[in-house]
């Protein structure tokens, strides 16, 4: 891979036979295939560029200050394509990758992919050509259809269309909770005619077979009160899972049906069960996604998947334990924000908040919520955490570095920065999750709460307050000095100013 790049004016070249260049600074823990000291704008490490199948892509390894492809910031948004002539922007160095054009294609002919396709057969029977017609067009309605009863009631009527003296017709679907079939479509509407027997027959068995008349003592009461003279049923099998059964028959009818019916209506059960399964596992996915979204607004990945537990299922409990809070607040945020345009102040507490957050995460800490520009988080829950109230200090220390950065940078780009507070309090509180059984967050409740608040607002900018009761438990590990604030009902009340983690 051959990439140019220039620093202050000096250009350099990167050529090397490889089909991936990690980007950055290095550390001792870090290694980097392209260097860019001494631009200390540059992350450790910072991006990395591939190649896929042809395609360059460039992706932000969540670096500090971001990366602009085109002049398009494209931290957080995945991989990205690169194009030839693509100019990457990575600190205050610009690199350009060496992306070869691509060969122009001519194209001969096109087909609408959304459109009905009917393959012409010469010399094909009526009836041949309508079962050949309803193979092409299920797998294309199994896609356009949303409601599930109109994609089975479908299935079902053009079956008994397509079979050659089928009257009536019926699907059932087992519950995976009951075991019990469920009637979910049937022709003509309203009037089914299926033996559940004989249904869960060909469930168990796996196989589709022709019945008829004179083998009463297994059809059941249902075939035997219809007159049924023969029919066809099919299970609905999705990799070894009976998912229902299928079936067609005829009252009046006294020639049996054939066996390329009986291949036919499997073929299609064999459609269904497929589409069935996939939107199961669509519904399965899709409830998975919300619970996991929402769990990773709150927690750390790490945490958020251990909450899933197995199978995707949450573990959403509430308990009373001790836990320590964390408070921080921006300082004169009222009256910064006054003379701002709403976009700055959102695009700032963003900036802010996407540095603060993973600082939080790193240290096991859970985002309670966001109060405006205020952030309360919680150590020890909802995994118990022995050394909660120490790993609460120890990210509100780097919080406040953090901002120290944050600001530098912000103040050469001409933006408007601002300072924190942060209190921090350890104590008893019931923590957990509490809601809808659709829309579940977690969240707790106790004077803890209250206490971190008010240490939160007696914090200076750049300031960490601790209560008596965090002191007196860490006071091994931090360099602390006696304070007092002043607050609004219960006066002044003695805190500890933390100046810093000892060694």
């Amino acid at each position: 891979m051959r990439i140019t790049y220039s620093f202050l004016g000096k250009q350099m070249v990167f050529d090397r036979e490889t089909s991936q260049v990690v980007i950055g600074r290095p550390t001792q823990a870090v290694t980097v295939d392209l260097d860019l000291r001494p631009d200390r704008a540059v992350s450790r490490p910072h991006a990395r560029i591939w190649l896929e199948d042809g395609q360059y892509w460039i992706e932000d390894l969540s670096s500090l200050q971001g990366t602009l492809v085109g002049g398009e910031e494209i931290k957080g948004k995945g991989k990205w394509p690169l194009h030839p002539g693509d100019t990457v922007q990575i600190g205050d160095t610009i690199l350009q990758v060496e992306i070869p054009a691509t060969p122009a294609v001519q194209i001969a002919t096109t087909l609408d992919a959304t459109a009905r396709v009917c393959v012409p057969i010469r010399d094909t029977p009526s009836d041949v050509a309508e079962r050949l017609s309803l193979l092409y067009e299920l797998p294309m309605q199994f896609g356009e259809e949303a409601d599930l009863y109109t994609l089975l009631q479908t299935i079902v009527e053009r079956l008994v269309a397509v079979i050659p003296g089928a009257a009536r017709g019926a699907l059932l679907l087992r519950d995976g909770d009951t075991d019990e079939l469920l009637l979910k479509a049937c022709v003509p509407s309203g009037q089914p005619a299926v033996s559940e027997t004989l249904a869960r027959r060909v469930m168990a068995e796996g196989k589709a077979f022709i019945w008829r008349r004179g083998e009463e003592a297994d059809a059941g009461v249902t075939i035997l009160q219809q007159r049924t003279e023969t029919g066809m049923y099919a299970p609905l099998l999705w990799q070894g899972d009976a998912l229902g059964a299928i079936c067609v028959d005829n009252p009046q009818r006294d020639s049996m049906f054939t066996d390329d019916d009986l291949r036919l209506m499997l073929t299609v059960a064999q459609y269904a069960a497929m589409a069935l399964a996939n939107r199961q596992l669509q519904e399965k996915l899709r409830h998975e996604s919300g619970v996991k979204a929402t769990l990773l607004r709150q927690f750390s990945p790490k945490i958020a998947e251990r909450l899933m537990g197995h199978h995707g299922r949450p573990r959403l409990t509430s308990q009373r334990g001790e836990v320590t809070i964390l408070c921080s607040d921006i300082r004169g945020f009222t009256k910064l924000s006054k003379n701002m345009e709403p976009e700055d102040v959102v695009q700032m507490l963003n900036d802010y908040f996407s540095h603060l957050i993973p600082v939080i995460f790193a240290h096991d800490g859970t985002v309670d919520k966001y109060v405006g520009d205020s952030i309360l988080a919680v150590f020890g829950s909802p995994e118990a955490d022995p050394k909660h109230l120490e790993k609460a200090v120890r990210a509100a220390m780097e919080m406040q570095a953090t901002m120290l950065f944050l600001n530098t940078a912000r103040k050469a780009k001409g933006h408007v920065t601002c300072d924190i507070g942060i209190g921090v309090h350890c104590g008893e509180v019931v923590h957990g999750f509490i809601g809808s059984a659709d829309r579940r967050e977690f969240t707790v409740i106790g004077d803890a709460v209250n206490r971190a608040s008010r240490y939160c607002d007696g914090a200076r900018a750049g300031e960490v307050l601790i209560s008596q009761e965090a002191h007196q438990r860490i006071w091994k590990i931090v360099l602390a000095e006696p304070a007092t604030i002043t607050t609004k009902h219960e006066g002044a009340i003695p805190v500890f100013r933390v100046r810093g983690m000892k060694a």
